[in-house]
């Protein structure tokens, strides 16, 4: 593949066992190569496991990632994918009860809220309306759900996949 290539992060926060070699099929799938992951048991939730999958690839690898992971059921997930020319950082968080959320991102991984949704939000909303907004626009709901699990992941290991070709 020609184009910029960037760098990223598949973290998988929660993950039935069954569900485990499904996900590594589908990461290689989008990789093209075999991967496995190093499984560990993820203290913040029952019977389930947690892993990380830190890869490199051409721009648009993240988005195939989340795509490719959407929509199981019990699964907390969340991809990133760094800046690169041409390109901002992205990152997809997805849970089971709320489903999927992108947002761009900085350099330093914070979100970014582009001009003119804040300026619809300040415009159209009363200040609960503004809130609510807001708090969507940062998928302030996601990061709730999620950062117990990220927490517990702290010190997990991770392992590096470089696009060959």
């Amino acid at each position: 593949m020609s184009g910029a290539t960037t760098r990223g992060v598949l973290f998988v926060h929660s993950s039935p066992r069954a569900l485990c070699p499904h996900i590594e099929w589908a990461a290689g799938n989008v990789l093209g190569r075999r991967v496995s992951l190093d499984w560990t048991d993820q203290p913040a939730g029952a019977s389930v496991l947690r892993a990380e999958l830190s890869w490199t690839g051409p721009q648009g690898t993240g988005a195939k990632l989340a795509s490719g992971l959407r929509g199981w059921a019990h699964l907390r997930y969340e991809v990133t994918e760094e800046a690169s020319p041409g390109a901002d950082g992205s990152r997809w968080s997805h849970t089971p009860g709320l489903g999927i959320f992108h947002a761009a991102t900085d350099v330093h991984g914070n979100v970014v809220v582009p001009e003119d949704r804040i300026r619809s939000v300040l415009e159209h909303a009363d200040p609960r309306q503004m809130r609510d907004a807001l708090d969507l626009a940062l998928g302030t709901a996601w990061d709730a759900e999620l950062e117990p699990f990220r927490y517990a992941g702290a010190g997990a290991p991770v392992r590096w996949l470089h696009e060959v070709g």
